[in-house]
């Protein structure tokens, strides 16, 4: 269930690079309409990563609110290299770090309970949230970041290695040993 739910939303997310970077351009040229075509195309993207990293959905929306200002300053400086979301993913992994380096900065801060965030989400079923709960739990951060890039945004491994700077064979393991998890907890019902 939940597979096939990452599944339609990387349907939803899959965009053109061509068609994203001619929206960098139109940004950069000052085309305030062509920056929010670029947010519809990209922000589910944007903020699962963000999200996958802080896991704290305040910060993920903050995160994704300071990358869009980046890319609209950044946009003139933009060089098509047929990459466009990974471009902007290189953005939001730099801004959550920053957010990250913050939080470490600032202890009285308390993160975000995934519980709290589960029970306001709108759309997700009872059972929805048990097997999101459960995979939130079951999987690392590693490999949450990597099944959330592959299935969600439709990164390839090689892009993953990429962005996360993680050798390629390990993205694999990690991204195999993820779907073999989530593969067995829905086996199990939920459990595991």
């Amino acid at each position: 269930m939940i597979l096939s739910s990452l599944s339609t939303a990387r349907k939803i997310v899959h965009t053109d690079n061509g068609e994203l970077a001619e929206l960098i351009s139109s940004v950069a040229a000052g085309d305030i309409q062509s920056l929010g075509e670029l947010y519809k195309l990209t922000s589910v993207s944007i903020y699962s990563f963000a999200l996958s990293i802080l896991k704290n959905s305040h910060d993920a929306e903050d995160v994704m609110h300071d990358v869009y200002l980046t890319v609209s300053a950044s946009a003139v400086s933009y060089e098509d290299k047929g990459k466009p979301l990974a471009w902007m993913l290189t953005i939001t992994k730099n801004h959550c770090l920053m957010k990250l380096r913050n939080r470490a900065k600032n202890a009285d801060y308390c993160p975000e309970n995934w519980e709290d965030t589960l029970a306001k989400a709108t759309g997700l079923s009872v059972e929805d949230t048990v097997v999101v709960r459960t995979c939130m739990e079951k999987l690392s951060d590693e490999e949450l970041r990597i099944v959330t890039l592959h299935a969600v945004s439709g990164f390839k491994h090689r892009e993953i290695a990429e962005l996360l700077s993680l050798p390629l064979p390990t993205v694999l393991s990690k991204y195999s040993r993820a779907i073999r998890k989530l593969r067995k907890i829905l086996a199990d019902g939920g459990t595991e």
